[in-house]
């Protein structure tokens, strides 16, 4: 986990209120929540406000047979009215109490507008899409020519998904923001149908059997009756029926011609970037792939053609990339096994192809069936299991030719899910007044009960393909705007915030060096600086990267792609800096810790208490030795104390760090107390980058999305699963099945099981497994932790807003238990208690407030009374906006997810007990069970994305067991074709023979058009002078221009303090050292330090880009002033062969006619130097 998960962030994925992650799967009782609404209130009578608790019980029967259209307008049937979504039910999947205000009960909503996409036929409801297009002036429909080749009159090729030409940060992975990006799909320079988006007040969709044979042009087929189909429509998947034989391919034909290499290998290298690979070395598991098929030479090439592959797929996900389009990427025929072998890894492994979009299908036509149809079940419709069931319809449609050539059907994927709706852990519960005045039109007034904000679409986000470039829904990006209360109401100073905000920082980055050091798995890099230009390298490269004798030579020790910059130096990747919008932290190189406490404290701002040694630092030993499971509150508490001695701490700092403490709590949904010391941060580095955001309309829409584009997954809700039989061994002779019980009596047989609960209810055993699960599954199963108890939510909704609205986020301070303290002991229990409070009204529609629990006051949450909690946040509120009223809310909604049956907590955490290889044995199969949700991924544990991207990995480990890995040919890359001298002696002697006609005839043209070319270039420069060369650029990081004013000052520092720790009068600090002081002591600077720098370096872009359009247009006007000149002095002064050259013709046209006779009768053979010219 890492460091912070701001509340209600990703990184509380699975949990309640961070994204999300698997969804659980099986039950439809809400006991575990109270309402404070009477059963009038229910049935939507008028009543007063009551605060008599009114427990929910178990009604599947009641209500909607589809709770999703009870709550949402989305993909609506035909005959949809105004009253489509119903009166509010009870059962209706809310994870937490609400609280009724004085009007009663539940309006009936109004259907919403739906987006109408290209081709008078296709629609989807602006619930799921406000994807927008740049109307084109001479025919009203969007660009998509050659939209993936960057050559397209706008659309993604200018604004460019990731770093297309358009885009002008060049570290960021793109941008493809539904509120002002052009659609396009076409790619490789084929022509692509045009699209057009318009606005329609469209209320009802046919159901997904009405619909139309033709391709949509979005994720979703749909047609509209009103019109013929008079037009084609554009295509989301390749029509099988066109596409060419493997022997029609073509190499380079998805490398665009009119680019410059170099800015064709920066797309690429973004795209991988943007796809979680590292875009100069192999992934570890196509390192083993190809470790026995390909040269260390070679990697560069495949790595190219790989790249490649993603670019095509990132620069837009509305349409599936092609085998065809795959080996277009490659460079050279010999290459298109390599780029087969790339593409089916890639497609596999879900780094392209992924998520609502319509794959190819390659079924073919069974003349007759020989082996009974598979079915896959997938237990569980949160995010994980929807992504795997998605994914797993995708992957047999694109390779179900392999099915069917072995005469079975595709295998069919059924998920099972016990509640009464979708999502799990993500969930937007409808609010009781629905009068959005800010929404879009068609969305509804939800609140995230339990995931809510996207942390970062940038960097590798698969949610950032399917939410912005497929779904393309509406979004608000969250702004570091937050401020500080205390308990009495007053405004924390920003200066002193930060002060101590640094010193809670230096804790945890001391806390990290405890951390347990995983060994990184082998990969090989390619040669770096031939990907950055786009080139391929000469030869063949030798042996094979397995025969190589010393493969630690080339063989490179990496994890993250963010590490492996330091990976030969004597520093390493440590917690930095708190963002306070994720609860995470910055990673940076170096180890602050290694320099002494007080000298720390004293380059943090912090005067030392009198009588404190300058040299004194803390002893952390002590405390981690006295435990066998050493935790990370137990480390930082006695820190903080040791720090006590070395500065002076008021109560009202303790107040101000324990916020910070509360704020890692919730981020790991667990007190700190129960967090490991060594692993509680395992995934730190895989965090994504950019702009945090919410869902407008909730982030419920994700899931149904996944759910219903391109075409309705198959879900049976209301299944509780209580027991799974799976096999171990298939029996001889006949596979062996699992079998599924439901509560209902449902049994459902299966070849092969995902299962997503939340680690939660596999800890409760809730659902038995036969036979057991063995010992080494069951062991990190009740290792890890899940924040059983944490992550709570108190939703307040009012009439009107009495806070600041331009504030996203603002947080409180909280008094300890014995007043004003200075025993940090005294702080554990209350520090998290309504510690944060979201502004959601921007992606509600409604005044909302969105209250945070965390740590032990989480635990408390579930024994409190509904009136305590309501009139607590009242009350705290109030002092916090004192030059206000603050209103009774009208609306209360409080999770309990700890008590929710499907899910037992919110999400998990790295336990005291928990061993560092924990995650990679949740994901292990066992037999034909296979594992899939955030507590199954490493990498991205509670997360949204975490989940999302587990499902991916169980859906690829799902289509192995039944089609095998990737398999490569052999030999891969087939060597270079030669002339066989000893079958064409004359051919080849005479075309390789220094007196040869051909050869001195191409020699002595060649001298004269390079003089005649000399000759030009001297007449252009005399005329135009040199071409204007490209300006010098400022400096644009004011780190670099802070580091140059003080690298001596620095090093002079960490010299002195080398010399104090070692004893040594010529010890001198490391250049890594120095740099790594030098970044811990721009962080710690304050603003008025930092400021010369940031407005040096706002000047120096502006400058930069102000230099850069002045340069293009003189190189514009240069290069057509150039290209007039040599078109008119080639005319004027045209270069003619000499009486040499002429009388030499006649003798190599002969030679030429010979050849040919000598070709036709020894057949053709290749040969580099086979080519004649005149």
């Amino acid at each position: 986990m890492s460091n912070h998960r701001h509340p209600g962030n990703e990184q509380g994925a699975n949990s309640p209120n961070s994204s999300s992650a698997a969804g659980p799967n099986y039950f439809e009782n809400f006991s575990s929540m109270s309402t404070l609404a009477s059963a009038a209130h229910a049935q939507g009578q008028p009543q007063q406000q009551n605060h008599s608790v009114h427990a929910h019980h178990d009604r599947s029967a009641a209500g909607f047979s589809d709770l999703d259209s009870a709550l949402y307008n989305v993909l609506a049937d035909t005959n949809a009215g105004a009253g489509s979504y119903g009166e509010y039910d009870e059962t209706a999947g809310m994870d937490g109490s609400h609280v009724g205000g004085t009007e009663g009960g539940y309006v009936a909503a109004q259907p919403g507008n739906v987006i109408t996409w290209s081709y008078e036929q296709h629609a989807i409801p602006d619930m799921l899409s406000n994807f927008q297009g740049l109307p084109d002036q001479q025919s009203g429909a969007i660009r998509v020519e050659q939209a993936r080749n960057g050559t397209g009159a706008g659309g993604l090729a200018s604004v460019g998904f990731n770093g297309g030409p358009g885009i002008t940060k060049t570290d960021a992975q793109g941008s493809l923001d539904p509120q002002s990006h052009v659609a396009n799909s076409s790619r490789s320079g084929r022509k692509g149908q045009h699209q057009a988006a318009e606005s329609s007040d469209v209320s009802s969709i046919p159901p997904p059997s009405q619909h139309s044979q033709s391709k949509a042009s979005t994720p979703l087929e749909t047609e509209r009756p009103s019109k013929a189909n008079t037009h084609s429509s554009t295509r989301t998947a390749p029509d099988r029926s066109s596409m060419r034989s493997r022997s029609d391919f073509r190499p380079k034909t998805s490398i665009p011609t009119d680019m410059a290499p170099e800015d064709y290998a920066r797309q690429c290298i973004l795209a991988a970037y943007s796809s979680r690979l590292n875009p100069f070395a192999l992934h570890p598991e196509e390192y083993e792939l190809l470790r026995n098929h390909i040269s260390q030479l070679q990697v560069t090439s495949y790595l190219n053609i790989r790249n490649g592959i993603l670019r095509l797929w990132t620069r837009n996900p509305l349409v599936s990339v092609t085998r065809e389009e795959a080996s277009g990427c490659a460079k050279d025929y010999r290459w298109f096994d390599a780029a087969d072998v790339a593409y089916e890894w890639l497609v596999r492994r879900g780094y392209i192809n992924f998520g609502c979009l319509e794959v190819p299908d390659t079924t073919g036509t069974l003349a007759k069936v020989r082996a009974r149809r598979k079915t896959i079940v997938v237990i569980g419709a949160g995010m994980a299991g929807l992504g795997c069931a998605r994914q797993l319809r995708g992957l047999f449609a694109q390779f179900g030719e392999r099915f069917t050539a072995r005469g079975e059907e595709v295998p069919k994927v059924v998920v099972l899910e016990g509640r009464g709706r979708i999502g799990g852990r993500v969930y937007s519960h409808p609010l009781r007044t629905q009068s959005p005045e800010n929404l879009p039109p068609g969305l509804r007034c939800t609140a995230d009960m339990g995931a809510q904000i996207i942390t970062g679409f940038d960097s590798g986000n698969p949610l950032s393909i399917v939410i912005r470039g497929q779904l393309a829904l509406h979004y608000h990006p969250i702004r570091d705007n937050s401020i500080l209360y205390d308990s009495d109401g007053s405004i924390i100073d920003r200066e002193r915030d930060g002060l101590l905000e640094n010193l809670f920082n230096d804790i945890l980055d001391r806390a990290s060096v405890y951390r347990h050091k995983v060994p990184q798995p082998e990969t090989i890099e390619g040669d770096r600086e031939l990907i950055e230009i786009g080139r391929d390298p000469t030869g063949e490269g030798g042996k094979v990267i397995a025969m190589v004798q010393n493969p630690k030579d080339s063989v490179l020790q990496t994890g993250s792609t963010a590490e492996s910059s330091t990976r030969n130096g004597d520093t390493e990747m440590v917690p930095a800096s708190l963002d306070k919008l994720t609860g995470k932290a910055h990673i940076v190189p170096g180890l602050s810790s290694k320099a002494p406490a007080t000298t720390q404290a004293v380059a943090l701002g912090w005067p030392l208490r009198e009588g404190v040694s300058p040299s004194r630092t803390l002893n952390l030993d002590a405390v981690v030795e006295s435990s066998e499971h050493p935790t990370l509150g137990g480390v930082m508490d006695e820190a903080l104390r040791q720090y006590q001695d070395i500065v002076d701490l008021n109560p009202r700092d303790m107040r101000l760090l324990n916020w910070h403490y509360a704020n890692l709590e919730y981020a790991n949904a667990a007190n700190l107390h129960d967090l490991s010391l060594g692993g509680w941060d395992q995934d730190i580095g895989n965090e994504f980058e950019g702009e945090h955001a919410e869902i407008i309309g909730g982030y419920l829409q994700v899931p149904r999305g996944i759910w219903r584009c391109p075409t309705k997954l198959d879900v049976r809700k209301q299944c509780v699963v209580k027991r799974i039989s799976y096999t171990l061994e298939d029996a001889e002779g006949e596979a062996s099945k699992a079998v599924i019980d439901c509560e209902n009596g449902m049994s459902v047989e299966a070849d092969a099981v995902v299962v997503t609960l939340p680690l939660g209810v596999l800890k409760e055993k809730s659902v038995s497994f036969e036979p057991a699960l063995p010992e080494w599954k069951i062991g990190p199963i009740e290792r890890l932790g899940f924040g059983t108890l944490n992550k709570d939510k108190v939703v307040l909704v009012y009439e009107s807003p009495f806070w600041d609205e331009e504030r996203d986020v603002f947080g409180l301070l909280r008094k300890s238990e014995a007043g004003e303290s200075l025993n940090q002991e005294d702080y554990a229990a209350r520090r998290g208690r309504l510690y944060l409070f979201w502004n959601c009204i921007r992606t509600s529609g409604r005044p909302m407030l969105i209250a945070l629990m965390a740590g032990d006051a989480a635990h408390q949450t579930e024994s409190d009374s509904d009136d305590d909690l309501v009139a607590e946040a009242t009350a705290v509120l109030g002092r916090m906006f004192a030059h206000t009223h603050v209103p009774e809310p009208s609306e209360v909604i409080i999770t309990r997810w700890g008590k929710d049956r499907f899910t037992r907590g919110s999400y998990s955490y790295v336990g005291s007990q928990a061993r560092p290889d924990d995650y990679d044995l949740m994901a292990k199969s066992v037999g034909n069970l296979y594992f899939a949700g955030e507590a199954t991924c490493g990498t991205h544990p509670a997360t949204v994305h975490g989940a999302y991207l587990s499902g991916l990995r169980a859906a690829a480990e799902v289509l192995e067991s039944m089609l095998g890995p990737v398999k490569v040919p052999s030999p891969l890359v087939p060597p270079k074709p030669r002339l066989d001298s000893a079958t064409y002696p004359t051919l080849s002697s005479k075309r390789k023979a220094d007196d040869s006609a051909v050869r001195r005839l191409r020699d002595l043209r060649e001298s004269r058009l390079e003089a005649y070319d000399a000759e030009v270039k001297a007449a252009l420069l005399e005329k135009l002078g040199e071409r204007p060369t490209k300006p010098g650029r400022g400096a644009a990081n004011p780190f670099l221009l802070y580091q140059k004013d003080h690298w001596v000052i620095c090093k002079n520092k960490c010299d002195e303090a080398r010399r104090k720790t070692t004893n040594n009068p010529d010890a001198k600090a490391s250049r890594n050292e120095v740099r790594a002081a030098l970044g811990q002591m721009w962080r710690d600077a304050s603003d008025e330090v930092k400021r010369p720098y940031l407005e040096e370096t706002a000047s120096n872009k502006e400058a930069n880009s102000a230099s850069q359009e002045t340069f293009k247009k003189r190189v514009d006007e240069w290069d057509k002033g150039a290209e007039a000149f040599r078109t008119e002095h080639r005319e004027k002064n045209p270069s003619k062969p000499s009486e040499e050259e002429v009388a030499l013709l006649e003798e190599a046209q002969k030679e030429r006619e010979t050849a040919k006779r000598a070709r036709k009768l020894g057949g053709y053979v290749d040969d580099s130097d086979s080519s004649y010219g005149a």
